[in-house]
């Protein structure tokens, strides 16, 4: 079983050769606004096009925590919008991250990287504004993805 790769860099301008598939974990009130998806949208109107869309038209689809929506946005890149955190701020009920929905999440991640043959590609996710721990996530990372043979990139931003 091989094991995550971290490196120094920008997950939006993901390193290596092939189909690649950059993972970030979204709110589930529809909102797009801080943190690495403004990154992402730097780089590609459509991450959040669909989001928000996926948001918007929710009653008819998927959208909840748990679920993910992929977004190609290159010839052999996709982004996957990951639903993993309730709400944006801290508060009685502790950090927005729920860690249940971002495994469910991976899972739906692994089954798409398998289908296009990708690595997986992704900034330490649930961890900035979610208010995660790194020490919850990894091991999600490890059974989801390590364990399926998903080859997966962690990028530390500088």
């Amino acid at each position: 079983m091989s094991e995550i790769t971290y490196v120094r860099g920008d997950a939006t301008a993901p390193q290596g050769k092939g189909v690649k598939l950059i993972v970030h974990v979204c709110n589930d009130l529809g909102g797009w606004g801080k943190g690495f998806v403004l990154a992402l949208s730097r780089r590609w109107p459509e991450p959040e096009a669909a989001y928000r869309r996926w948001h918007r038209e929710r009653a008819g689809n998927d959208f909840a925590l748990g679920a993910a929506q992929f977004v190609q946005v290159g010839p052999c890149l996709w982004v996957a919008n990951t639903v993993g955190q309730r709400g944006i701020r801290t508060g009685s009920k502790g950090v927005p991250v729920r860690y249940e929905a971002i495994d469910t999440a991976l899972a739906a991640v692994a089954a798409k990287a398998g289908e296009l043959g990708a690595s997986v590609h992704m900034p330490r996710i649930g961890c900035g504004l979610a208010g995660g721990r790194w020490s919850r996530v990894e091991p999600l990372i490890e059974r989801r993805l390590i364990s399926a043979g998903v080859p997966v990139t962690v990028y530390d931003y500088d």
